[in-house]
């Protein structure tokens, strides 16, 4: 790559010293994108968009928050009564958290269709996983620090399955705590790692930025850049992809923040923390539904293992599985849309989800949608055998059986033909 010249005589002489805008320039503008990238492709983007908008809004947060079990719960009525603009920014924050997990999940999700985990992508998806594992962390520490009674009590029944590993399960739970149960040292301590955690994220995204640009980004068709014709540049092209499906996304995020600001709320989170009372029903936020339900869905002992214990690492084991795709799925072909066997295999995997994400939601007693008979804990289970099925089993076998579509030679060629059909 040449080095490019600069007319402007500031960023010359800036440049010659600290070459910030050759870098940008390298890695935006003379950057080859494959020039078949679909919207699905702009979530990644959006996510980035959303970490920065917490990380402003988090500091802004800070800046009125008191981090003590006396004082917290009313410092946050505070900011949404007497802060200038404080509601606007909490609502943000609030409803920033879930728009951070549907972008995430979404870019996940298509990953996992269009194969962005197989070789030579296996660092950059691990990468992926450790910002979900870390968002999961500041998520649910944030969740926290509001101090009503789902933040206490949620604090205490995630907190409490560490008890589960025998020997040093309780020591533990204390040492997590900074006492005998939840309080004024663990709001204190989950409100630091609280505030650091997005700056590891943050670092971890630069990781997944740099790995990203090393091995290139996957497309549609799952076939690599193989001639310039394959590829156009990310900026402006892609540049203005994704600010368009940000003014469509921010439509979608502003009507929750200023609409619905609560939707994706609990009303027990409005009653300060009461260690006395607890909810009827504690359930964590929606992100985290179907890792809840596969966490109870063992309800059976198994070689003398205790159910909370295995609940507990089938629910770790939901994502540690996700580190080993690379090498469970056996097919030569990366993208599904040349897979006609798989491809309903991971229909079924995206509606499991859901399904996951229904059971988490509802006591394990009731009735799955109303049907009588048919107890939530009994599809959770199902929900759960399919979940790790799917890639311990459905992907190995499918992968060495299945006769995929021919693939195209190249990227141009399928454009072409797309282009001929439309």
């Amino acid at each position: 790559m040449s080095a490019p010249v600069w007319n402007n005589k500031v960023v010359k002489w800036v440049d010659d010293r600290l070459p910030v805008f050759t870098m940008l320039h390298h890695s935006a503008y003379e950057y080859p994108t494959p020039k078949n990238l679909s919207y699905m492709w702009n979530f990644g983007s959006l996510a980035g968009f959303v970490l920065v908008t917490m990380i402003l809004t988090g500091i802004f947060l800070v800046m009125n928050y008191t981090p003590h079990a006396d004082m917290a719960f009313w410092s946050v009525e505070r900011i949404m009564r007497d802060v200038n603009y404080g509601w606007l920014i909490r609502y943000i924050h609030m409803n920033g958290a879930s728009m951070f997990f549907i972008c995430v999940y979404i870019h996940i999700f298509r990953g996992l269709y269009y194969g962005s985990y197989k070789a030579p992508r296996e660092v950059l998806w691990w990468i992926g996983i450790l910002i979900l594992l870390a968002m999961m962390a500041t998520a649910f520490m944030g969740y926290v620090l509001p101090w009503g009674q789902m933040s206490f009590w949620g604090a205490t029944v995630i907190t409490n399955l560490f008890s589960a590993f025998p020997i040093i399960g309780d020591p533990l739970v204390t040492w997590l705590w900074g006492g005998f149960s939840v309080d004024n040292p663990t709001l204190n301590r989950f409100f630091s790692l609280h505030y650091l955690m997005p700056f590891v994220i943050l670092g971890l995204v630069v990781l997944h930025v740099w790995a990203l640009h090393s091995v290139r980004s996957n497309n549609p068709t799952g076939v690599e850049i193989k001639t310039p014709q394959d590829a156009i540049p990310f900026h402006p092209y892609y540049t203005i992809k994704d600010l368009f499906g940000m003014g469509v996304f921010l439509i979608f995020f502003m009507f929750f923040v200023f609409f619905a600001p609560d939707f994706f709320g609990e009303p027990d989170n409005y009653i300060p923390a009461n260690p006395l009372v607890t909810p009827p029903h504690i359930v964590p936020e929606w992100y985290f539904l179907p890792f809840y339900a596969i966490l109870r869905s063992i309800d059976f002992t198994v070689f003398g293992i205790p159910a909370k214990l295995l609940g507990v690492l089938a629910m770790f084991a939901s994502i540690i599985v996700l580190f080993v795709i690379p090498w469970l799925d056996t097919s030569k072909v990366r993208s599904s849309k040349f897979r006609p066997v798989y491809k309903w295999f991971f229909l079924i995997l995206f509606i499991d989800c859901f399904v996951l994400g229904y059971c988490g939601k509802k006591a394990p007693d009731d009735y799955f949608m109303g049907i009588e008979g048919l107890k939530v804990i009994v599809v959770g289970q199902l929900a759960t055998l399919y979940y790790f099925a799917h890639f311990l089993v459905v992907m190995p076998i499918v992968g060495k059986l299945e006769r995929p579509k021919p693939l195209p030679t190249s990227i141009s060629e399928s454009v072409l033909k797309e282009g001929a059909n439309a």
